[in-house]
Formats: structure tokens, C-alpha cells, sequence
């Protein structure tokens, strides 16, 4: 188990300080994405079945304000079921930046080297391409396993948001 942290830790040091950034910001996006996919399998059900006993447990349902109050149980379901849904996009949406950020500084650690050594060492630029690279693709990786988990998440939400509104119904 100790070899595993060191080359967890090896790796993140080729990567520079970007990488443990790119780190953070995807543990916080699967954060998210496991609270909602855990919303979804156990509390939904509960408040799907909460709005629809309010719903249900009103005498008429034709009338004006019967409409609005549905109206009011659509857009309260829907704040439930889209909360940290923004978030998780945005997070996505970082971890190529982030990436491109690491591609930066690796960069600048090539041409101090260059600038330093007059191009001539190849070991020390290497060192810098490698910095460059590895946040990259690791911004690329993160993105594409969020965006995946997202993209799930959204039809999720999506069709139990229909769902809902197609059982608060008013012809009964």
C-alpha cells in the first residue's frame, strides 16, 4: 500500500502544482455527482411522492390558483432535482482550463531553461515538456469522465422532472 501513495505521489510531482489543482477540483466534482446520484436513488422518492400527496390531497384542481399551485410544485421539484447541476457543468468545463493552465507553466519552465542554458540542454527541457503534458491530459481525462457523469445526470433530471408533472394531473 505505501508504494502505491509514492507513485501517486511521483506523479503528481511531474506534474507540477497545477496537477494538485486539477486533483482537487475533480474530487469535488465526483463529490457532487455522487450526492446526486444518490438524491436520485433514495430521497427523490420521497419528495416525488411528498408532491404529488400535496397535489393529490387538493379537493379541486381546475381552477386558477390549482394551476399555480401546480405551477409553484414543478418549479420547487425542479430546484431539488437541478441542485449543484450548474456546478457540476462549470466544474467540467474548468478541468480542460485547468489542464491548459499546466501546459502554460510547463512551457514557461522549458523556455527558462532555454533561456538559461542557451538551448542546448535537452534533459532540463524535457522535464519542462513533461510538466506541460501531463497536467494536459490530465485536464482532458477529468472533463471527459465528468462530462459522461453529467451528461447521465441531466437525462436523470430530466425525465424525472416529466415524470412528475405528468402524474399532477387535473382531470380527476
Amino acid at each position: 500500500m505505501p508504494g502505491i501513495f509514492e507513485t501517486i505521489f511521483a506523479f503528481m510531482d511531474k506534474g507540477g502544482n497545477v496537477l494538485w489543482l486539477i486533483a482537487v477540483l475533480v474530487f469535488f466534482m465526483w463529490t457532487l455527482i455522487f450526492e446526486r446520484l444518490w438524491y436520485f436513488s433514495s430521497s427523490w422518492k420521497a419528495d416525488r411522492a411528498q408532491f404529488i400527496a400535496r397535489w393529490e390531497g387538493r379537493s379541486e384542481r381546475q381552477s386558477w390558483n390549482a394551476k399555480q399551485i401546480r405551477m409553484r410544485l414543478i418549479s420547487t421539484s425542479r430546484e431539488l432535482i437541478n441542485d449543484n447541476m450548474n456546478v457540476i457543468s462549470t466544474c467540467v468545463a474548468l478541468c480542460p482550463l485547468l489542464g491548459l493552465l499546466g501546459t502554460v507553466t510547463g512551457m514557461i519552465e522549458v523556455f527558462n531553461v532555454m533561456a538559461v542554458t542557451g538551448g542546448g540542454d535537452a534533459k532540463s527541457m524535457a522535464g519542462g515538456v513533461e510538466k506541460s503534458t501531463i497536467p494536459t491530459m490530465a485536464g482532458m481525462v477529468a472533463a471527459l469522465s465528468g462530462l459522461f457523469a453529467n451528461t447521465y445526470l441531466q437525462r436523470v433530471a430530466g425525465r424525472e422532472q416529466q415524470l412528475l408533472e405528468d402524474q399532477l394531473t387535473s382531470d380527476h
